[in-house]
């Protein structure tokens, strides 16, 4: 395994580090993040222009088909810069279970998703939080060739500005979670359907999701009825390297941010990064980070290369990324002492992130369940 980049996405690490700068200073992170919706359109458009939105769209739905590994590296960059993740839950996340699921009547969405004209969530998540196929328990009840939805999502990103919905629902109960899950394809404005934004301390804005007696045409289901949670485990995975990237940016820039601090804070007449205790601190941070971003690469890796054990991979890295994302802004805290908390530093917009992406698409208990599950002897 090389993990060296290659030299397109260099350029493409170069690239988005140029706009970032420029359109998204730490200014402007404060401003979106105090904003009633958290959203810049024009921003969003210029990495749509860009085709940041397209990256692992199907060059057959319209999009680039990138490697994951491409996409991991742009998302490196995007967590260094505390970039809202509305263009991971639409072009990543919701694209990956569009794609997945095979969804070829939806196949103009998936298009409208690659250029950005769409945005897209996914509501996975209930009040019984999970991220298992046992936690989807919202009902769609067949009536008149078509589907009742009632129940509610809870930590749905960035539904407030979607257009449109993807539901995970549980059209059949049985004693296998795995089965009798479907996908349902709700639009904003479909009566019944209420959207209220989460309060809290939150990197990214999440919402409630209600449905109550949403009613859907059998045209609105994505995939095969009863059988979605096996291209929904499949987008999760490849999705979630792809967040690990992310979060391992953000952690970098939360060390960085301490190692500049410690260089030029004076204390007793010399730089306190010449106290072991805060060298110490560094140290940690630096080391999360890094391995973070080593553990990344090689999920996207294993995903690109086809591996058997890609899961065990993303597993890994997921653990890694949601102890060490928050341990390495705790750690920048540290060092800086109470100026930490100062919101014009820049710093608390990555602890917040840390602090959201922790849990989610599976914390790290969550994942090491899942390899001591991956790694059990078959019978």
């Amino acid at each position: 395994m090389d993990l060296a980049l290659t030299e397109q996405q260099a350029m493409l690490q170069t690239s988005a580090a140029d706009l970032l700068r420029r359109e998204l200073p730490k200014d402007k992170v404060l401003e979106l993040n105090r904003s009633a919706d958290g959203f810049d359109p024009h921003l969003w458009r210029q990495m749509a222009d860009l085709g940041w939105t397209a990256m692992v769209v199907p060059e057959t739905a319209g999009g680039l088909g990138s490697s994951l590994t491409d996409v991991g590296a742009l998302f490196e960059i995007l967590g260094q810069y505390a970039c809202p993740l509305t263009v991971f839950t639409s072009g990543v996340l919701s694209a990956q279970v569009l794609a997945e699921a095979g969804a070829s009547a939806h196949g103009g969405l998936l298009s409208e998703v690659a250029t950005g004209e769409k945005i897209v969530t996914f509501a996975y998540t209930e009040p019984d939080y999970g991220w298992g196929p046992g936690a989807v328990q919202l009902p769609a009840t067949r009536r008149d060739g078509a589907y009742v939805l009632n129940g509610t999502k809870l930590f749905v990103p960035d539904a407030h500005i979607a257009d449109s919905i993807l539901v995970a629902a549980r059209t059949e109960a049985g004693d296998d979670p795995g089965a009798g899950m479907s996908i349902f394809l709700v639009e904003k404005e479909q009566r019944g359907l209420s959207v209220r934004q989460m309060s809290g301390w939150l990197g990214d804005r999440l919402c409630e999701v209600t449905l109550d007696s949403v009613e859907v045409p059998a045209s609105a289901m994505v995939g095969d009825e009863g059988g979605a949670w096996a291209p929904i485990d499949r987008a999760i995975d490849r999705a979630t390297a792809v967040l690990c990237a992310y979060m391992a940016g953000g952690a970098r820039r939360a060390t960085d941010m301490a190692i500049e601090y410690s260089r030029t804070r004076i204390a007793f007449g010399v730089p306190i990064g010449t106290f072991q205790r805060v060298q110490d601190r560094i140290i940690d941070a630096n080391d999360d980070a890094d391995s973070m971003r080593l553990t990344a690469y090689e999920a996207l890796w294993k995903l690109d290369s086809g591996h058997d054990d890609a899961p065990l991979a993303v597993s890994t890295a997921k653990a890694v990324a949601s102890v060490g994302f928050p341990r390495a802004c705790e750690a920048s805290h540290h060092v800086h002492g109470g100026i930490g908390t100062d919101h014009t530093l820049g710093l608390v917009e990555y602890t917040g992130k840390a602090r959201t992406l922790q849990p989610y698409l599976g914390d790290a208990a969550y994942h090491k369940r899942r390899i001591a599950r991956l790694l059990a002897p078959r019978s």
